[in-house]
């Protein structure tokens, strides 16, 4: 009889611990909604919203989710079938003071950093170095995988995403300008199978950059 007392407390236990997370699943839900004022924090729908935990390694809280419509958190999750022209709405949310947006913001226009409306976005986005950290952290890129690594002129490691600046002026083939030393370039991308280049925008033209011609900032 005993044995059946402690079965039938745990029982009870566990059924209170999980409508406990009903409620705070619920709770947050409501935080967001209060938060966004009810709009896809990314785009700005109205309808079919959902929170999202910002990846890899959200805690589940507020400030660690975003509110979501069902368009976005399809692309976000599969960028194979992404529609461009729907990402330009982060012409808006860019300026969001929510860290998790911003996060999700700097994501979005680095994987379509070769639009150069998103490019040019990413220039003027700017994340204090904690949520830079918590961004680049989301991002997996091909030359990890097959370890490549790219090094500036200095040896320091280079990652999607960094700004580096020129140690001296390079003529840019077919470009027709050149590049002066010091002039920074942000939002760099690496070449995978190439340890030796990076791309960048320099002068409104996307272009390839040789790393030992460049310094990370």
């Amino acid at each position: 009889m005993a044995r059946k007392i402690v079965a039938t407390s745990f029982l009870l236990s566990q059924a209170e611990y999980l409508a406990n997370m009903s409620n705070n699943t619920m709770s947050i839900e409501q935080e967001l909604n209060t938060r966004s004022e009810s709009k896809c924090e990314l785009c700005g729908a109205s309808k079919n919203l959902a929170g999202f935990e910002v990846p890899p390694s959200s805690d589940g809280s507020t400030e660690q989710s975003v509110l979501i419509c069902n368009t976005c958190r399809d692309q976000v999750s599969n960028f194979e079938q992404i529609e461009v022209n729907h990402w330009r709405c982060l012409n808006d949310s860019m300026w969001s003071q929510v860290p998790a947006v911003q996060v999700m913001v700097w994501r979005m226009l680095n994987q379509l950093r070769s639009e150069g409306w998103a490019q040019d976005l990413l220039d003027m986005l700017y994340l204090d170095d904690q949520t830079m950290a918590w961004a680049q952290a989301g991002t997996t890129d091909q030359s990890d995988e097959d370890g490549v690594k790219h090094l500036d002129s200095n040896g320091a490691v280079l990652e999607a995403g960094d700004t580096v600046t020129f140690i001296k002026d390079l003529n840019v083939k077919g470009g027709g300008f050149t590049a002066k030393r010091g002039t920074a370039v942000r939002g760099i991308s690496l070449v995978p199978d190439n340890a030796e280049q990076i791309e960048g925008r320099v002068s409104g033209q996307q272009i390839v950059i040789l790393t030992k011609f460049v310094k990370k900032s």
